[in-house]
């Protein structure tokens, strides 16, 4: 109880914690406490106002006569009690209906938790399920008492068809042991923090710093599954492996206004291409408000952003332009989509985050989109001086930056130092 959940203390692995974390839990119980401090005033004027008259007579109705008002007087006591409650059906469902991960049962990965587990510090290996998914991409980990538990929609066993992506699967699996190493599913923790997720924005800001928190935690157990991972969130279990996460995380410096910020805000997760960025560039947490600036974008635009004047886009013929350039190196039936110009020397399940060598320096084309649709152009990872920022000349350069004890990922993909499937 006064431990935490790993051997790391009740604080966790402070290096893989998101840094708006721990305000945003302050802020969270401040906001809880509250809440129950106007329950008490509330429920004490009632009581000493039995013989109350006029607007006050009116106003004590509101809440004595069953409607929304008063359901919330009823459940706001009874928080502690709904949510013990709730935990332990939903510990009794999985251990009633789905499949337990043992040595005998899924133990692929089974032994991904048990790794994750030891990687991460955590005291006792959580119990494992496998729930059947019917077409849902997701996984989440709760706990009831002093027992934690994962559960992973079967669907994620099926990454990638018959061409598996266990590497994303381990991600995945260690992004949800990470909520349980950070003491996200602690019942003190969800007690004195759960109003919280009643405030618009503060509640959502708070659930996205966890999630990056987790998700820190599930590339330090496994770096390489971030690509599969985040390819799976956004095209799914079959497209997902087509999907350049590259090309997905430089659209969170592109991709802007008011409308798109409203929809991260809103959310009780970081929205996907914000996720990706964070989890590429580890020099600098994942952003919880405001879009990353442009200048971190690895590779000039191939493509408008919504956010752009539609004038401004190019005509068909200009990117069938294009598209033609890189038929060479894109086999017809390939979804993978390469950057114009640019050679690939890198097998395609290992290109999506990968970058790609060597560099050309020819134009490639009339009509390659650079924001304005009548330039023409080279493009490229290196080229200095196109997009505000130059990768290294070798993703095997590249060193972790703000998380000590990972594995660096291998020579095809950046190195870089992050729930979830889904909505995990």
């Amino acid at each position: 109880m006064f431990n935490g959940a790993t051997v790391h203390g009740i604080a966790g692995i402070r290096a893989l914690r998101h840094p708006a974390e721990n305000p945003l839990l302050i802020a969270a119980i401040l906001t809880t406490a509250a809440g129950y401090g106007m329950w008490f005033i509330i429920v004490s004027w009632l009581a000493s106002s039995s013989d109350a008259t006029g607007a006050e007579a009116e106003i004590r109705n509101l809440f004595l006569d069953g409607g929304t008002l008063s359901q919330v007087l009823l459940v706001i006591p009874l928080f502690p009690l709904l949510i013990w409650i709730i935990r332990a059906f939903l510990y009794a469902q999985l251990r009633a209906t789905s499949v337990q991960m043992s040595p005998t049962q899924f133990p692929e990965g089974y032994r991904m938790v048990v790794e994750a587990a030891r990687e991460l510090g955590l005291r006792r290996v959580p119990d494992a399920y496998v729930v059947l998914g019917n077409g849902q991409i997701n996984a989440f980990a709760a706990g009831h008492g002093f027992r934690r538990f994962v559960a992973v929609y079967s669907d994620l066993f099926e990454i990638g068809g018959q061409a598996r992506d266990p590497e994303a699967l381990r991600f995945i699996i260690g992004h949800e042991v990470g909520h349980i190493a950070a003491g996200h599913v602690s019942y003190f923790r969800l007690i004195f923090s759960q109003l919280v997720a009643y405030v618009p924005f503060l509640g959502q800001a708070f659930s996205r710093a966890q999630e990056y928190t987790a998700d820190n935690h599930g590339y330090a157990y496994a770096p390489e599954g971030v690509p599969g991972a985040m390819g799976v969130l956004s095209g799914g279990k079959y497209l997902g492996a087509e999907v350049n996460t590259h090309a997905l995380a430089d659209r969170a410096t592109r991709e802007k206004g008011f409308w798109l910020h409203m929809s991260n805000w809103l959310s009780s997760h970081p929205i996907n291409t914000w996720r990706a960025h964070a989890l590429r560039d580890r020099s600098r947490p994942g952003r919880l408000m405001i879009r990353p600036p442009e200048s971190t974008a690895w590779f000039p635009p191939s493509a408008p952003s919504g956010y752009q004047r539609s004038g401004s886009w190019p005509t068909p013929e200009q990117m069938l332009a294009v598209l033609d350039s890189t038929t060479l190196s894109v086999l017809s039936e390939e979804q993978f989509g390469r950057y114009p110009g640019v050679s690939y020397e890198t097998p395609r399940n290992e290109l999506r985050w990968a970058s790609p060598v060597p560099i050309r320096t020819e134009p490639v084309g009339q009509g390659a989109f650079t924001g304005d649709s009548s330039t023409t152009g080279s493009v490229g990872p290196q080229q200095p001086g196109a997009y505000g920022y130059t990768p290294p000349a070798s993703p095997a350069q590249e060193q972790h930056v703000d998380t000590p004890g990972t594995t660096p990922a291998d020579a095809t993909r950046p190195e870089t130092p992050h729930s979830e499937t889904g909505q995990s």
